[in-house]
């Protein structure tokens, strides 16, 4: 299970929803059906234990401002991202105490907007009825706004990590890392920003990482992103704002991947254990990486 400040669900902003999702599905992802926000987006799910893919976007602007946390309005600030362009325009870590969890990353330097709470009735595989209770601390950055980050505490923990909807028939199960691209110019303010709540990196070739209770959060430069990640889209390449630009994923049978990739007519690249999607405008500007082992994922090319 994740815990504190671990990798949660990076949201993939993006202006068709139901395409995504369509090709998430075909891709061998058990997606839920697209559910709505208050505040103006509309989401969808693939659930693991302890983190979630989560795709997101906007089915109604009159609502964007509303529920704010303080100045903070998550879904106007979804909706100006997706004016720019696709891709991750937020990130939730993981909490189980959104509020003592708020209070330690103001010590260590973020802004704390404040905080939302929504839920959502749902019916179990066995027909048990329930409401989610999520709360949310939003800690945007002013300086990165494609790396604002929220605390996501799931108040019932049982009627979100299902194991009946916790199973794909990928064999994905779960996030091990997120990668984010990074002129070196902001590496050492992304490395003091980030080692406030990680401690201290480790250093890579071109860049650095961090351990979190869920995956590795690394930050690389865009020739070193292209040489072990995989191939940026042409709106990232324009764009000097660091951004999550690619997520790995743990598979416990790359074969069963593959078969899904192959008839989605999707292109890939397989390197050692790690299988890459070759085209990341498929999925929002978002590079996605699959690997048997998250260790030391291998190289795409």
């Amino acid at each position: 299970m994740n815990a504190a400040f671990g990798i949660d669900h990076p949201l993939l902003a993006t202006h068709d929803i139901d395409a995504l999702r369509q090709r998430l599905v075909a891709l061998g992802f058990n997606m839920t059906a697209i559910g709505k926000h208050p505040w103006g987006t509309s989401t969808s799910l693939a659930m693991f234990d302890g983190c979630l893919l989560e795709i997101m976007g906007i089915y109604d602007e009159t609502l964007l401002d509303k529920v704010p946390a303080g100045d903070f309005r998550f879904g106007r600030h979804v909706f100006e991202h997706l004016k720019s362009r696709e891709g991750v325009a937020l990130t939730a870590l993981h909490s189980t105490d959104s509020k003592a969890d708020a209070r330690q990353a103001q010590q260590a330097g973020f802004s704390v907007a404040g905080h939302l709470e929504f839920g959502r009735d749902v019916v179990l595989p066995d027909g048990t009825e329930g409401r989610t209770k999520t709360t949310l601390a939003l800690l945007p950055d002013a300086l990165f706004p494609r790396l604002s980050l929220f605390l996501c505490q799931q108040h019932r923990p049982d009627l979100i990590y299902v194991p009946q909807w916790l199973e794909h028939p990928n064999s994905v199960d779960g996030i091990c890392g997120v990668n984010i691209v990074a002129g070196h110019r902001h590496h050492e303010a992304l490395r003091a920003q980030f080692s406030g709540i990680y401690g201290a990196s480790e250093t890579l070739a071109g860049g650095f990482q961090f351990q979190t209770a869920n995956g590795v959060l690394r930050v690389l430069t865009p020739e070193t992103f292209e040489r072990e990640c995989g191939p940026l889209s042409q709106e990232i390449h324009h764009e000097d704002t660091p951004c999550i630009a690619g997520m790995d994923f743990t598979a416990r049978d790359l074969s069963k991947l593959v078969a899904f990739i192959e008839r989605a007519k999707i292109g890939y690249a397989r390197a050692d254990d790690c299988v890459t999607l070759a085209d990341p405008t498929q999925t929002a500007n978002t590079v996605l990486r699959f690997c048997q082992s998250c260790a030391n994922p291998a190289s795409a090319h």
